[in-house]
């Protein structure tokens, strides 16, 4: 969930220790990578290729074991580039959440508290999918205040918000149904 340049400088940086790599880029943000394959998605809206992206990225966590390092690479869009709507909702529901949510005039605060609450990835929960290995996030912040469970909504970070408080968002901007 970084931009193409920074999974490029990642890998120049490890050269061989890293095995293999998965990353969502925003269209037109491709970089030269060796091992990490970089895959374009949708932003601000998430659409099909983030939903695919997101399945790539979740599978390769689950594959790593205790003794491996996930490094997990973060910028700004992150959010919407991986969309893993949890079942059972769809990721066309996702897309038509966001957007109502953007109509509405959520800050990125709101947005992405609803959007944690709908997600396999967010909340820490890549970080769940990765275990037992040991995760390092490196991030490149885009949000004032760089909170780490807001950073792309937090996909290794604990989640501060609630299901209430994301349910109480919806309310707020009537767009519950």
């Amino acid at each position: 969930k970084a931009s193409g340049a920074m999974a490029a400088a990642a890998e120049e940086a490890l050269g061989d220790r890293v095995a293999d790599g998965v990353v969502a880029v925003k269209d037109g943000h491709l970089a030269p990578t060796r091992r990490v394959r970089l895959l374009e998605a949708g932003h601000p809206v998430p659409d099909r290729r983030g939903a695919e992206a997101a399945r790539a990225i979740r599978d390769l966590a689950s594959t790593a074991s205790a003794d491996d390092l996930v490094l997990v690479l973060v910028s700004g869009g992150g959010s919407a580039l991986t969309p893993a709507p949890a079942p059972p909702i769809t990721l066309e529901e996702k897309q038509s959440l966001t957007r109502l949510l953007l109509r509405a005039g959520a800050n990125i605060n709101q947005l992405n508290a609803v959007r944690k609450h709908c997600s396999t990835l967010k909340g820490g929960q890549l970080a769940r999918a990765a275990a037992p290995a040991r995760v390092q996030a490196l991030l490149l912040s885009d949000v004032i205040g760089d909170a780490l469970d807001v950073i792309a909504c937090g996909p290794t970070a604990p989640d501060a918000s609630t299901f209430a408080e994301a349910m109480g968002i919806l309310n707020r901007f009537e767009i519950r149904d």
